[in-house]
């Protein structure tokens, strides 16, 4: 066991890797609090929902059009337990047992969600999961007794820990950073777990592994239930870092926008959802000094469009193309050898 762990860290930590981490730790250092707070710390944790999206349907080949919807269950269930100024529940439980318990309970609706989507297939499980996602969404906006409705909640922010603030921009995007960074390795080390390769064989043949003795049903939803866990944290981030929580905050729209940025930064590996939050991101907020505000979702059609046209594997796939390609380039052909003519006897 130590020596895999020695050897994942030794094929993982290169000179790049090593460059993007100095980059992020020192990021807010030079730039403004609405770079580090709104472009930083929003695409990672949109980054992280696309994340649980990607190890889904990259490891086990289920598209789900569910994963906003579980953060969102998770933002809900923070504002009810938690504090908010709605004047609706805020029950102000303990932060130590209320955001344990959350994300436990997020991957058990990520579960029952999987239990209901696992025994379909391909558009299937995209239709289950997004009929799952609308069916809560005008839920929350019709139920005023829990959800409060089409208000939503309030006032909600992360308490003082420490003796530091978690919603000023620098010490809120570390704690993202920290969050995003643990998902992203933990899912990358997953992926060569026994359980991660299990998953990748229930991906590629599920008939067979069925025939072998493994419940294919139960492997997935315990992969449903993972993925909450990630999308449960990332839930409490955002309704932290929106202040807020209301029915608009897990429309279809916002759910099919994870689905772009996982598809976008590619679907293969765990960097791909971050590189494709990061492309939203920056298009969601400067966009508009190009176009209008209302032609924003046509501006990233067109993108997702591009991309996928150019490569089914993302911005990663372009990427790992133009590598191979210069690497190619940069490489100086043997000489060929020329035979030497026969003498003659």
């Amino acid at each position: 066991m130590e020596n895999n762990t020695q050897n994942f860290w030794r094929q993982q930590v290169g000179p790049v890797q090593i460059i993007l981490g100095v980059f992020l730790l020192a990021y807010p250092f030079f730039t403004s609090d609405f770079f580090t707070f709104q472009i930083g710390a929003y695409s990672l944790l949109l980054g992280t929902v696309a994340l649980s999206l990607m190890m889904l349907a990259g490891y086990g080949g289920m598209v789900s059009l569910a994963q906003l919807t579980v953060a969102g269950f998770a933002g809900y269930m923070i504002a009810i337990f938690g504090t908010n100024s709605a004047g609706v529940h805020g029950l102000d439980w303990p932060i130590w047992i209320l955001v344990p318990l959350v994300i436990f309970i997020s991957a058990l609706f990520s579960a029952l969600i999987g239990a209901i989507a696992v025994r379909t297939e391909g558009i299937y499980t995209i239709m289950i999961t997004l009929a799952i996602a609308v069916a809560f969404f005008y839920f929350t906006r019709q139920n005023y007794e829990l959800f409060n409705g089409f208000n939503g909640f309030a006032g909600v922010s992360p308490p003082s820990v420490f003796g530091v603030s978690w919603r000023d921009p620098v010490p809120f995007y570390y704690l993202t950073l920290s969050i995003a960074a643990t998902f992203y390795f933990a899912v990358l080390y997953g992926s060569r777990s026994t359980f991660g390769l299990t998953l990748q064989a229930v991906r590629d043949n599920p008939r067979r592994m069925n025939a072998l003795g493994y419940s294919v049903a139960a492997i997935r939803v315990f992969a449903y239930f993972l993925s909450g866990i990630i999308a449960g944290t990332a839930g409490v981030m955002l309704v932290w870092f929106n202040g807020r929580i209301s029915p608009g905050s897990i429309g279809v729209d916002v759910a099919i926008d994870i689905l772009v940025i996982a598809v976008v930064g590619g679907l293969k590996r765990p960097i791909g959802p971050f590189i494709g939050a990061i492309a939203f991101v920056l298009l969601e907020n400067f966009a508009i000094d190009l176009i209008d505000r209302e032609r924003f979702n046509t501006v990233i059609g067109g993108v997702f469009l591009l991309i996928v046209f150019l490569s089914p594997d993302g911005m990663l796939g372009i990427w790992e193309r133009l590598r191979a390609r210069f690497t190619r380039l940069g490489k100086t052909p043997p000489p060929v050898k020329t035979p030497e003519p026969e003498k003659a006897e």
